[in-house]
């Protein structure tokens, strides 16, 4: 079997698949890998890291595809390098099954086989592999790191021969991972941290990380998975009304709420953003859905007529290359390897995880819809 890994196509994308630690892993397993030249350079993995760990470095992306047995991606896959793949050949990245079916379409004209690690079931077992939460980890922690930069004060409370200076009030909206890292970070940084979700099973999370759990009469949202469904029309109307005195009174505010395949939900107001005083920062992780914020806008930061910064950046994961790949790479070692017997991989289509991350299998589309 030979695993291939591609320079990844888009432009702000500086994640790798694999890095050599993962490589040096399926080396030992009898795959051959071929790593296509300076895929790993902007996450700080040059070539001569990967032929240490036993990989093959590949000039040309016609080469690389024409062997693949299995392509092995972040994100989508360019279309002139999925158009050169063999017929079989199975890929795995991150692919948006559930927002976009027809992309799913396309490769199964190719006659491909696919897994989306989005889709990977949240099950204990498949933790390892779970690459949804060690990205949204990462994009949580980042996300606190934009707002101390563009806040004009501090975070942590600082007594000073002028005067005492009080903390930094933060808001985050959303406890899943991403929020839970990012309430976790605010909290080392000194700042007040208080947590909101429409889930009421994560407040004892956030609870445990120490900040305060804001609670908003609009039912639970508890949806299958670990995830939040999305909330009828009265419930965010009602929703976004409280939320707008809480949002007022905080000097940060990190939107990190989703629901798989949906447009993000509409959570901070344009009312709620005037209520805001001059220099707030608002933090969307939500952007790349259409954003929590009215006025966010997608990969740019704003301050608006009253003075609130809003920080529309996308893909945060790949703002911290190195370790985002690092995290990936192991995430796809531990969904691969247990598939991978004397070389040659056998995906066991009754397997739970298999069943749950496949999404295209021979060119047929198994699964689009949750």
């Amino acid at each position: 079997m030979i695993v291939a890994v591609p320079r990844e196509a888009a432009s702000q994308e500086r994640r790798v698949a694999l890095v050599p630690e993962s490589v040096a892993r399926f080396v030992k397993l009898g795959a051959t890998v071929h790593v296509q030249k300076d895929a790993g350079t902007r996450a700080a993995f040059p070539d001569e890291l990967y032929e240490r760990a036993g990989a093959t470095i590949v000039g040309d992306a016609t080469t690389l595809a024409r062997d693949a047995d299995l392509l092995a991606c972040v994100s989508r896959p360019s279309e002139e390098l999925l158009a050169l793949l063999r017929k079989g050949t199975t890929i795995v990245g991150f692919f948006n099954p559930l927002g976009d079916p027809a992309y799913l379409q396309q490769l199964a004209g190719r006659g491909l086989t696919a897994l989306a690690v989005e889709s990977i079931p949240r099950i204990t077992r498949a933790q390892p592999m779970d690459a949804l939460s060690s990205q949204s980890n990462i994009a949580g922690y980042k996300a606190v790191l934009l707002a101390a930069v563009a806040l004009p004060r501090f975070f942590p409370m600082l007594t000073t021969a002028a005067g005492t200076i009080p903390p930094a009030k933060v808001f985050v909206i959303g406890a899943g991972v991403a929020g839970l890292q990012a309430i976790a970070t605010a909290r080392r940084l000194g700042a007040v941290v208080s947590g909101y979700d429409a889930r009421a099973v994560v407040k004892e999370q956030v609870q445990s990380l120490g900040a305060t759990f804001v609670e908003f009469d609009v039912g639970n949202a508890e949806g299958t998975g670990g995830y939040a469904r999305e909330l009828t029309a009265e419930q965010l109307e009602q929703q976004q009304r409280a939320m707008a005195q809480t949002i007022a009174k905080n000097d940060v505010v990190i939107t990190t709420a989703a629901v798989p395949g949906r447009p993000a939900p509409l959570i901070v107001t344009e009312p709620a953003v005037a209520a805001m005083q001059p220099g707030s920062v608002i933090v969307d992780l939500a952007a790349e859905t259409g954003g929590n914020c009215a006025l966010t806008k997608r990969d740019e930061t704003i301050v608006t007529q009253n003075g609130v910064t809003i920080v529309g950046t996308t893909n945060l994961a790949s703002t911290m290359p190195y370790d985002a790949s690092r995290l990936y790479s192991r995430n796809l070692f531990a969904l691969l390897s247990p598939f991978v017997k004397d070389g040659t991989l056998a995906l066991d289509p009754n397997d739970d995880v298999i069943k749950g991350a496949c999404v295209v299998r021979d060119g047929a589309v198994v699964r689009s819809s949750a």
